[in-house]
Order: C-alpha cells, then sequence, then structure tokens
C-alpha cells in the first residue's frame, strides 16, 4: 500500500490556514520569511521596531497576496510577547508557529567592549527569543496547538571569531543551547524546535562587509576562504530550510541546528 504521503509529497509543504508571529520582521530574514510564508499561504504577524521599514515588508508580503497583520514593538519584556500573541490570536484566531529573526551584533574584543554592549547583544539574541518562546510555548500548551517554533542562531554558535565577536558568538551558543532544551521539554506536547545558523549572510548586520571599508573587505576576505562553495550567502538560500522546519515536512525533525553554510562547518 502506497501511502497518500508518498503519492503527493508536496503535501508535506502545505501550510494553508496557518498563522506565524514573525519576530524581526523588518530585517533581511525575517522579510524573506515573512514574503515566502504569505506566498504558501500562511497568515502573519509582523513585528518589529522599525515602522518605516515594517510598512515596506507588510506592503510586499500584500503584494503576493499575503493576508498580515503588523505591530511595532521590541519582545523587550514578556509582557510584549504576550502581547503580540493576543494580537494574533485575536485577529487570526490562533497561532501554530512561531519565527524568531530579530538580533543584534555588537562588535568588540573583550577587552574593549563594555558590559553594556555586551548585554545589549545577549538581551535582543537571547532574552528576546526566551520571552517569545515561553509567551507562545505556553499559548500552545494551554491551547493543545502542536506548533513549531523557529530560532535564528549562527555558525557562530559553534564556532569563535577572531574579529571582536564575544558578545555574538556568546549568544549563538546560548541559542543553540534554548533549542534542544526547549525541543526535550515540548516533545510531549508535540511541539517542535529548531534553529537555522547560516554563515555570513546578505543583511543589514553584514552591510559593512560588503563595502569598500578596508577591514569589512578583509573580513569578507577571511570568510570565503572558509566557504567551500566559494560564495557567502544570500537570504534566499536560507528560505528554503525555514519552510522545511514550519511545514509538515518537518514533524520527526527537533532540537536540531541545522547549518546553512555553503561547507564551512565541514571543513
Amino acid at each position: 500500500m502506497i501511502s497518500e504521503t508518498l503519492r503527493h509529497p508536496l503535501s508535506l509543504f502545505d501550510m494553508k490556514g496557518r498563522v506565524a508571529i514573525v519576530t524581526g520582521a523588518s530585517g533581511a530574514f525575517g522579510r524573506g520569511c515573512a514574503i515566502a510564508l504569505a506566498a504558501l499561504g500562511v497568515k502573519q504577524l509582523l513585528v518589529s521596531g522599525s515602522a518605516g521599514e515594517l510598512e515596506d515588508v507588510v506592503a510586499e508580503v500584500r503584494e503576493v497576496g499575503g493576508e498580515v497583520l503588523s505591530m511595532v514593538r521590541r519582545p523587550d519584556s514578556l509582557a510584549d510577547a504576550e502581547a503580540m500573541v493576543r494580537v494574533a490570536v485575536d485577529g487570526f484566531g490562533h497561532v501554530d508557529r512561531l519565527v524568531v529573526a530579530s538580533g543584534y551584533n555588537k562588535a568588540g574584543f573583550i577587552q574593549d567592549l563594555s558590559y553594556d554592549d555586551w548585554q545589549k547583544v545577549m538581551d535582543a539574541n537571547v532574552r528576546a527569543p526566551w520571552f517569545m518562546a515561553k509567551a507562545v510555548g505556553s499559548y500552545f500548551i494551554e491551547q493543545k496547538i502542536r506548533g513549531k517554533v523557529l530560532l535564528m542562531s549562527s555558525v557562530r554558535g559553534r564556532h569563535g571569531n577572531y574579529s571582536g565577536y564575544t558578545g555574538y558568538c556568546t549568544s549563538k551558543g546560548a541559542t543553540d543551547g534554548l533549542t534542544r532544551v526547549l525541543a526535550t521539554e515540548w516533545a510531549k506536547y508535540g511541539i517542535t524546535v529548531n534553529a537555522i545558523a547560516p554563515t555570513v549572510f546578505r543583511s543589514k548586520l553584514t552591510a559593512w562587509m560588503y563595502g569598500d571599508d578596508e577591514v569589512g573587505r578583509a573580513t569578507k576576505a577571511r570568510s570565503l576562504s572558509r566557504i567551500p562553495l566559494g560564495r557567502l550567502g544570500e537570504v534566499e538560500d536560507l528560505i528554503g530550510m525555514a519552510v522545511y522546519l514550519l511545514a509538515p515536512a518537518s514533524d520527526f525533525c527537533t532540537g536540531q541546528v541545522m547549518y546553512v553554510d555553503g561547507g564551512y562547518t565541514a571543513g
């Protein structure tokens, strides 16, 4: 007997009627996810602290036929995260997907980096995802929703960097740990938790590497020397993995940090 899944494998990527909250929606990865998910029929609450940039993304999502709400807010507290859940549920009836695409970096060697700057990185990359996971996960459990959570990690969660990433590497290592522990805690509820870990890809955070700045050019060259495929990443390189981790195709995949890095971590 051939199963329906084997007869219709693309059904594994059917997400029509799903509802997602996407934080950091005005950033490169958040924007890419939002547009792709909209094209697949996912309704979304898009969240960002940048009103003007968020408006642009909302317009793009609607251009591909997406049903969308927006909220200018950052998950700086549990109250912020819970407010996002309420807005999404009030607007769409439920939520079953969370994409934490927000992030921040402040480079600096430990002897030069202030504690305040280090803490800002940790707040954005660790505390904010924890708040979002707590608010959305609690809702999933209460409502008996077998939801999916997607966090944003980096190869820097596994590898150090000699360009002053004492905050960023530490925060992404914490993201990897959060991914694994939530996956084990929530497995009994049917909730999956995974993370995407790219190498350098084009975004606002890495724009300095793509210009004429000497340090940027040198950093880009060092990164390229470690990537077997011979190029840096683009947002489009990450979207296939994001769709997989949010679709039914990944129902038996949880607690994984999925490297989308051109082979960086293989060598």
